[in-house]
């Protein structure tokens, strides 16, 4: 799962992830309010992208994370 910013930076993700990771579909984006947190401002976007198989290597995710002002959390 990728912790992004913003809902921009996290759907230009979402689709990075799908070329440089020859996903099969684009990952799902959520927005994921921060706890106790009612403002649409204090808000994290998550790219869930599934990898059952662990196939993706993690400094590879960390570093799309990166591009885009966030990092990367193990599930």
């Amino acid at each position: 799962m990728l912790v992004l910013p913003d809902r921009d930076a996290a759907e230009e993700a979402a689709t990075e992830a799908v070329d440089r990771f020859g996903l099969g579909e684009e990952p799902q984006v959520v927005r994921e309010a921060l706890a106790g947190e009612d403002d649409a401002e204090d808000a994290q976007w998550l790219v869930v992208i599934e990898d059952p198989d662990a196939a993706l290597a993690v400094p590879a995710l960390d570093a799309l994370a990166a591009e885009y002002d966030g990092w990367h959390e193990a599930e």
